[in-house]
């Protein structure tokens, strides 16, 4: 039988005081998505725990009366809900995920690194200065919307520039889907303004690059200045790396914040649909094109080379729409493939130990 969680779950009171009858781990973000995914007995066998904190040898997991490290997994990442078994730690049930945050990791392997799990909002932080980058913006919303999650875009630093409004506008060209704040992180704006994201039992992530303001905001938040920050520098705007690792902190109204270390690239790979959902419009323009598939590159009857020509669709748009799908595709395949080589490689193992069983 599964056990129902929902009446646990009790409206906002709009206020930032804590709320005592938040169970211990709803503060942690638990939610029915994941009280459906087990038993009565489940819960007791193997209580669930939630990694708020990945270091480079241990996994920090937080549960209702559990406050211990477990050895890391390649699979599990910060934000992941485990059903913790005691004698084998490394067994733990991984549960399903409400959402997944992934990108190609750095180098040339290929491979993917995950970046957060079960968020339900990202702000993606941006400075008013050399900082802000629309194609960079494009990325981290595509990678948002892949995941099903509710991207923000916040401007921070507004008063480096003469007229920040121009931002704001640039920001919010990119989609009328996205809601984009200008903000002071050094305040108590963060506490007021975020407020309708970081509501009670929810998890929201500050992304972005270095020196852009991502951990004032996490300490305006908790009201604190427990975690160091660092200015940019002078010559190129450049942040310094002040976060070391992703880490879940608890909000005295029962909301939990992610603060991530900057980065520097952010490589797609399986964002197809965010990527589309991004640019609805030029695929919305698409499907009046006269072949279906056309490549949008000198094909006639193309409503989208006719809408450039007509103005209606920026040029610089189209080629980043081009660019993120061809990387998107490049990247996704080349996973797709080391998978099908270890799925083949894993499968010729487990013969060679079949055929030496059989032979004893």
């Amino acid at each position: 039988m599964t056990r129902d969680y929902s009446q646990f779950l009790l409206p906002y009171t709009g206020d930032d005081r804590p709320i005592p009858k938040f169970s211990a781990l709803q503060t942690l973000g638990w939610q029915p998505f994941f009280a459906q995914q087990i038993s009565v007995d489940d819960l007791v066998a193997t209580p669930p725990v939630r990694v708020v904190a990945v270091h480079r040898n241990a996994l920090h997991v937080l549960g209702e009366t559990i406050d211990t490290s477990l050895p890391p997994r390649p699979d599990v990442t910060v934000g992941d809900w485990l059903m913790l078994e005691r004698e084998r730690p490394q067994a733990s049930r991984l549960l399903t995920r409400s959402s997944l945050i992934k990108r190609r990791a750095p180098g040339t392997d290929r491979q993917e690194q995950l970046i957060a799990a079960n968020i339900d909002t990202v702000f993606i932080v941006t400075s008013c200065n050399q900082d802000f980058n629309i194609a960079r913006l494009e990325r981290y919303i595509a990678v948002s919307l892949e995941a099903q999650i509710t991207p923000v875009i916040l401007l921070t630093k507004a008063d480096l520039v003469t007229n920040p409004q121009d931002h704001i506008d640039a920001a919010q060209a990119i989609s009328e889907m996205i809601e984009v704040i200008a903000l002071d992180a050094r305040g108590s704006a963060p506490k007021t303004v975020l407020l309708p994201w970081c509501k009670p039992g929810k998890t929201v992530a500050f992304m972005g690059s270095s020196g852009v303001g991502k951990s004032t905001l996490t300490n305006a938040l908790l009201n604190d200045q427990s975690i160091a920050t660092q200015t940019i520098r002078e010559d190129d705007a450049k942040g310094r790396h002040t976060t070391t690792r992703r880490e879940l902190h608890r909000v005295s109204n029962g909301c939990l914040v992610l603060d991530t270390p900057g980065m520097r690239e952010l490589q797609l790979t399986d964002a197809t649909t965010g990527i589309n959902d991004l640019f609805g419009d030029i695929r919305e323009l698409s499907a009046h094109c006269r072949f279906s598939d056309c490549q949008h590159e000198t094909e006639p009857g193309c409503a989208v080379l006719i809408a450039v020509d007509g103005g209606n669709l920026d040029t610089a748009r189209l080629n980043r729409w081009r660019k993120l799908l061809a990387e998107d595709a490049f990247n996704s395949s080349s996973l797709a493939e080391r998978r099908s080589r270890d799925k083949a490689f894993g499968k010729m193992v487990r013969n060679v130990k079949s055929l030496k069983n059989k032979g004893r």
